[in-house]
C-alpha cells in the first residue's frame, strides 16, 4: 500500500473532484475532438457506446466497478471482434474510503483456462488448430471475472449495471472505421478459406454481412440480450450453467474441441496482490501473472532508469530510442524465458525487477550498437528475496479500474453461439501449443507456457494505475498482443514528459518484442533519428499502428481523458 499521508492526500483530491456532482441531467460527453477536464467521472473506452454506458452508470450512483462491468459487457456487443463474453481479461481496482483516506488496490484475473482435455502434446500431431474452431477455444472466463468484481465491490444492482449493454444488443450498432477495416482484412481471409462461410457462418453471414461492411452499416446481434438477462438475474450461473453452458460446449465439441460442462462449472477468478515498483519517481501498479504486461513493462522501465534515460522529455533522439529498445528487448527476452502461469511455475517476478538484475542488465547495454539476440535477458535462475480491448475508468470518490479484455484475434476463435449471438475466443494459441514455434504475434514462448488442464495462458495485457506524490495520477492500457506493453508504455512516458492525454496518444510508437530481431515503427516515428539507429544495428520496419490504448490523465483537480485515435473510441464523463 502507498503511504498513509499520500492516501489522505488522495482522499482530499477525490473530495476536491467530487464538489458541484450530482446525478441527473444529460450526460456530457468529452472527447478526442473536445478535449477537457472531466471533475466527477469519466471512463475512457476504444468505442464511444461503451464509453457512455459505463459513464452512465456513474452518473446514476454507481462507482468505478460498476461502470467497469457496465463498459465491459457494452463491448462486447460493439467490439465482438476484439473482447466479449466468450473470453476473459484481467482487471486493476483501486477503491478509496473517504472516511479516514486509507485505500485499497487489488488485482482480478479472468483469464481464460485449457480445458481439461488439454495438455501439453495436444497440438504437436499438427490436426488440431490453436487458432480457430474448437479446439482453439478456452474456458472463458470474462462473465465470471465481472461478476465476481461486481459482488465484492460494487454498488448498485447487478441488473442496472448490465441493462445498458441489453439495450445495445437490442437495437444493434453502426459499424465505425474501425469495424469496416477489421472487416475487411477478415473477409479476405474467409474468400481465401471458403469452408469457414459455413462453419462460421454467424460470423459471415452477420458480424461481416456476407462480406459487405461499411461504415455506418447497423450490425445486430439481439440473441446476446437474452444470456444478458440471464446474467443480470441469476449471476455467473446464467452463463456458466444452463442452456447458456450447454450451448457453449456442444458447439466446442461438434467442432472438434474438448470443452466440457465441467470445465465451465469449476472455472474461477482469482483475486491477486497486483505488482509494483518505483521508476522515474512515479509508484506503478500493474497486473502479475500469468500476465506479462505488469512485469515487462515494468522491468523495461527500470532498466531505462538505471541505462540513463532522460524520462522528463519526449523521445525523438536516436540515443533515447536506443536504450528504450534495447530495455525492451532484455524485458521481452525474459518474457520468453520465465513466464507461466504461477499457480503451474514459479516465475521470479522479484528477480527479475530486483536492483541487481536491473543494474546487470542495464550495464550489459552497448550505447553505440545494438546486439545478437542471445545477448539478452536474464540467463541465470533468480530467487524471489504476464483481438483485444481496454477501458479506464475513474469515478467522483477517485475509485478508479484499469481493465483490459480479449477473445485474442479478431473474432476470436470464429465459433459462435449461434442462439446467444457471442463468440468464443482464441486463446489456447497464447500458450506455448508446438515447441520452438512462435505463435499467431510472433512471440516466442518458453516451456513454461506449455498447456495443462486448467492452467492459464501468457498474457502482455498490461492495465496499468501509476500514482505521483499528489496521488493518482494515470490510468492506462491498451489493446494489440504484444504491442500493449510498448504502446502502453510509450503513452505512460509520453504523459510524465508533459504530453496531454491526446498529445500522449497521438505520438507515433516503436515496438520491439526481442525476437524477431525487428524495430517497428509507426509512421513519422523518430523521424531523422532513424537513420542512426539503423547504424547502430537496428533493423527496421514499418507498422500501421502499435497498440490502441486508452488513458485518464489527473489535470488540475479533475480528469483528462482520450480515447486512442488508431481505434476511433472516444471517453464519455461529466
Amino acid at each position: 500500500m502507498l503511504r498513509r499521508g499520500l492516501a489522505m492526500l488522495l482522499a482530499l483530491l477525490g473530495a476536491l473532484v467530487l464538489c458541484g456532482c450530482s446525478g441527473g441531467g444529460e450526460l456530457s460527453m468529452r472527447g478526442v475532438s473536445e478535449p477537457g477536464i472531466l471533475r466527477c467521472g469519466v471512463v475512457a473506452a476504444d468505442h464511444e457506446l461503451a464509453s457512455r454506458a459505463g459513464a452512465g452508470v456513474l452518473k446514476a450512483g454507481g462507482n468505478a466497478v460498476d461502470a467497469a462491468v457496465a463498459t465491459s459487457l457494452a463491448l462486447s456487443v460493439v467490439r465482438p471482434d476484439s473482447c466479449g463474453i466468450g473470453g476473459g481479461g484481467f482487471m486493476i481496482v483501486r477503491l478509496v474510503d473517504g472516511g479516514d483516506g486509507r485505500e485499497f488496490i487489488t488485482a482480478i484475473d479472468y483469464r481464460e483456462t485449457a480445458p481439461a482435455g488439454v495438455g501439453p502434446d495436444y497440438y504437436t500431431n499438427g490436426t488440431r488448430s490453436s487458432t480457430r474452431g474448437g479446439t482453439a477455444v478456452a474456458v472463458p472466463g470474462t462473465v465470471a471475472g465481472l461478476v465476481y468484481a461486481h459482488q465484492r465491490y460494487g454498488k448498485l444492482p447487478l441488473a442496472s449495471v448490465v441493462q445498458p449493454a441489453i439495450d445495445l444488443a437490442e437495437r444493434g450498432f453502426a459499424a465505425d472505421a474501425h469495424y469496416a477495416a477489421m472487416s475487411a482484412d477478415l473477409i479476405k481471409k474467409f474468400e481465401k478459406n471458403p469452408g469457414w462461410k459455413h462453419r462460421f457462418a454467424f460470423v459471415w453471414q452477420r458480424m461481416l454481412r456476407g462480406g459487405q461492411v461499411r461504415v455506418g452499416d447497423v450490425i445486430v446481434a439481439p440473441e446476446q440480450a437474452a444470456v444478458l438477462r440471464l446474467i443480470a438475474r441469476q449471476g455467473r450461473a446464467g452463463f456458466y450453467e444452463g442452456d447458456v453452458a450447454r450451448q457453449i460446449v456442444h458447439a466446442v465439441r461438434k467442432d472438434g474441441g474438448d470443452l466440457s460442462l465441467d470445465d465451465l462449472r469449476r472455472y474461477q477468478p482469482r483475486e491477486l496482490e497486483p505488482v509494483r515498483a518505483t521508476v522515474f519517481g512515479r509508484t506503478f501498479v500493474g497486473m502479475p501473472p500469468p500476465s506479462s504486461g505488469g512485469v515487462t513493462m515494468l522491468e523495461a522501465l527500470r532498466i531505462m532508469e538505471a541505462a540513463g534515460y532522460d524520462a522528463g522529455r519526449l523521445c525523438d533522439d536516436a540515443a533515447s530510442a536506443h536504450i528504450m529498445v534495447e530495455a525492451l528487448k532484455h524485458a521481452f527476452a525474459d518474457r520468453a524465458r520465465w513466464f507461466g502461469d504461477p499457480g503451474f511455475v514459479d516465475v521470479p517476478v522479484e528477480g527479475l525487477l530486483s536492483d541487481r538484475n536491473v543494474r546487470a542488465r542495464a550495464g550489459s547495454i552497448d550505447l553505440a550498437q545494438t546486439q545478437a539476440p542471445q545477448s539478452y535477458g536474464s540467463a541465470e535462475p533468480m530467487s524471489d528475496d504476464h483481438g483485444t480491448s481496454h477501458f479506464s475508468v475513474v469515478d467522483a470518490a477517485g475509485n478508479a479500474v484499469a481493465c483490459t479484455e480479449t477473445i485474442n484475434l479478431e473474432f476470436g476463435s470464429l465459433l459462435s453461439i449461434d442462439a446467444y449471438g457471442f463468440v468464443l475466443n482464441n486463446e489456447m494459441d497464447d500458450f506455448l501449443t508446438v515447441r520452438g514455434e512462435p505463435n499467431a504475434f510472433g512471440l516466442v514462448q518458453g516451456e513454461r507456457n506449455l498447456p495443462a488442464p486448467g492452467k492459464r495462458p501468457l498474457s502482455s495485457m498490461s492495465p496499468t494505475l501509476v500514482f505521483d506524490e499528489q496521488g493518482l495520477l494515470l490510468v492506462v492500457g491498451g489493446s494489440g498482443g504484444p504491442r500493449i506493453i510498448t504502446g502502453t508504455m510509450q503513452v505512460i512516458l509520453n504523459a510524465l514528459a508533459g504530453a496531454s492525454a491526446q498529445e500522449a496518444l497521438a505520438r507515433p510508437r516503436v515496438h520491439h518484442q526481442w525476437m524477431p530481431d525487428r524495430l517497428e515503427l509507426e509512421p513519422g516515428a523518430l523521424g531523422d533519428a532513424r537513420g542512426d539507429l539503423e547504424a547502430m544495428g537496428h533493423e527496421l520496419g514499418e507498422r500501421s499502428e502499435i497498440g490502441n490504448v486508452q488513458i485518464i490523465l489527473r489535470r488540475g483537480q479533475g480528469w483528462e481523458a482520450a480515447s486512442d485515435p488508431r481505434k476511433g473510441g472516444k471517453p464519455a464523463g461529466f
